[in-house]
């Protein structure tokens, strides 16, 4: 049973047709979706094209927008610890599907905690 309502999947594009991107810091959108009533809002990520400390800054965002969980492919050493501390659950997705397809995987129970 899914326990949160905001999720943060990391996207190439701003809209759940998006391929999943695969590295936290550098993704260029966050696509935000709510599990109750399935509807989402797309954050570009202002940091993705800064030199230093973007997973950390990309990690504060999404605390800022009461995000509780995350799903990446991979999420710097950096990030993690902001997210943890934070609260925020953290899931792998590598398959190279879409956000919905990862949403659908998240909230059936099918992605890997990470860390």
């Amino acid at each position: 049973m899914v326990e949160w309502m905001k999720v943060c999947i990391t996207a190439q594009g701003p809209t759940p047709a998006a391929r999943v991107e695969e590295r936290f810091g550098r993704a260029p959108y966050f696509i935000l979706m709510d599990t109750s009533t399935r509807s989402f809002e797309a954050l570009e990520n202002r940091y993705a094209e800064a030199y230093g400390g973007v997973g950390p800054k990309a990690a504060q965002l999404l605390i800022a927008h009461g995000v509780e969980a995350l799903v990446s492919g991979q999420v710097g050493g950096n990030a993690r610890d902001v997210l943890a501390a934070a609260g925020i659950a953290m899931y792998v997705y590598r398959a190279g599907g879409t956000v919905m397809d990862a949403f659908e995987k998240l909230i059936g129970n099918q992605l890997e905690r990470a860390g």
